[in-house]
Parts: C-alpha cells; sequence; structure tokens
C-alpha cells in the first residue's frame, strides 16, 4: 500500500491550484466547492487563484426500496436532474419521484440557509466554473452535479479533484468541458486512504471558509486598482 498522497484537504487544495495556474484572477471564473469535505479543498483553490468561492450543493434521490442507487437529484438553484434509464427501466412513478424530491429538499435547504447565511447563491450563467471536491470513487455526485449545474448555462464546467479513481475521471470526461485529477493512484479503494488527515469537514469548518472567502473578496474589490 502506498503512502497517503496528501496531508489533508487543504495541502490536497493547494497542489490542486497548482494545476489550475491558467485560471488565475480570471473574471468570470468561479470555484464551486461540494459540501462538506471539498470546502477545506476549494477554499485553498479559490484562495490561490484570486478567484471568488461558493458551495454547490447536490441531494441524491435515492431509488424507493435502493436508495444507494440514484433516480436523479436536486441541486443548488432549484435544479432537478433525473437518471430516465433508471426511471424507467424500474417504472418509478412521478408521486415516488416527488416524494423523494421533497425530503431532499429539506435538507438541501437547510444546508443553504446554515453555509450562506443570507448571501445569495450566485450566478453562474456565462462564468467558467471550477467544480472541486476533495476526490472522486464512483464519481456519482460529481457527475449529478455537473449535470444540474449544466442547466444554470456556465460557459464551461472544470471538475477538479485531488485525487481520484482513474476510471471515474475518464467517466466524468464525458460530461464536463474539462477534467483535472492529480493523482490517480491503483488501486484506488478510497477517497481517504490518500489524505493522512481525513477527518470529517464540521458545518462550522464550512461557514467559517465561506465567510472568509467572502471577506477576502469585499477586500479586494474595495481596493483601488492600480
Amino acid at each position: 500500500m502506498r503512502e497517503p498522497e496528501f496531508q489533508d484537504r487543504y495541502e490536497g487544495g493547494r497542489v490542486l491550484a497548482d494545476h489550475l495556474r491558467r485560471h488565475a484572477r480570471q473574471p468570470g471564473t468561479l470555484v464551486l466547492a461540494l459540501p462538506r469535505g471539498g470546502v477545506p479543498v476549494g477554499a485553498e483553490v479559490a484562495r490561490k487563484l484570486g478567484v471568488p468561492l461558493d458551495v454547490f450543493l447536490v441531494r441524491k434521490l435515492g431509488t424507493p426500496g435502493h436508495e444507494e442507487l440514484a433516480m436523479g437529484a436536486i441541486a443548488s438553484g432549484g435544479v432537478r436532474v433525473l437518471n430516465r434509464e433508471v426511471v424507467n427501466e424500474l417504472n418509478i412513478g412521478r408521486e415516488q419521484i416527488e416524494a423523494a424530491a421533497r425530503r431532499e429538499a429539506v435538507e438541501l435547504q437547510r444546508r443553504e440557509e446554515s453555509y450562506r447565511e443570507g448571501r445569495p447563491p450566485p450566478n453562474v450563467r456565462g462564468r467558467t466554473v471550477l467544480l472541486v471536491d476533495d476526490g472522486l470513487a464512483t464519481g456519482t455526485t460529481m457527475r449529478a452535479a455537473v449535470a444540474a449545474l449544466r442547466l444554470l448555462e456556465p460557459a464551461a464546467i472544470i471538475v477538479a479533484v485531488p485525487v481520484a479513481a482513474a476510471e471515474s475521471c475518464e467517466s466524468l470526461a464525458q460530461v464536463a468541458d474539462e477534467v483535472i485529477c492529480v493523482r490517480m493512484p491503483e488501486p484506488f479503494y478510497s477517497v481517504g486512504l490518500w489524505y493522512r488527515d481525513f477527518a470529517q469537514t464540521e458545518d462550522d469548518e464550512v461557514r467559517a471558509l465561506l465567510a472568509e472567502a467572502t471577506r477576502e473578496g469585499a477586500a479586494s474589490e474595495a481596493q483601488p486598482s492600480a
């Protein structure tokens, strides 16, 4: 078994930022991190690149009786995507879909309110979005995030992670405009194995990182241009 690739998510974010240098201080570029583990990574990327940070919340819609199987997802901005293949194959009715969506919407709304603390979600239309997480195992959540984000009409979606399973990176390349996977160790097993410290990211940490990024962005805008 190889040694972990990164000390923690913050180091993963700094290394990832080095692979995204061409986006540094580019107008219209935005980092959207997937909570919760993606936020420390995204915070370092945004800080090093000098671009805004926000979160993009995704909640999987589990198939009735087989909750681990996604029949779709809901996301920030009131977006909903359905996996029509799963819905049709399992003959899932509209009422079942609506019930699952209502349940997940409650948690999504709770997190939106908790993390943003009154700040409105960003307008991504026409912008280059760096969609960041701490890693990709199956890539299911990230695929749902890309599909949902696409409906909000960004100019480009770049999936970026410090570590991932190679097959997940290849799969996501079919739906994202670009995929940056810094490390693709084999065998992969799980994301957490490649961090020495993979302690759960708590809501307080997410709020603090977002608030700090907002303050830094406001301070930067307030500085007179050269």
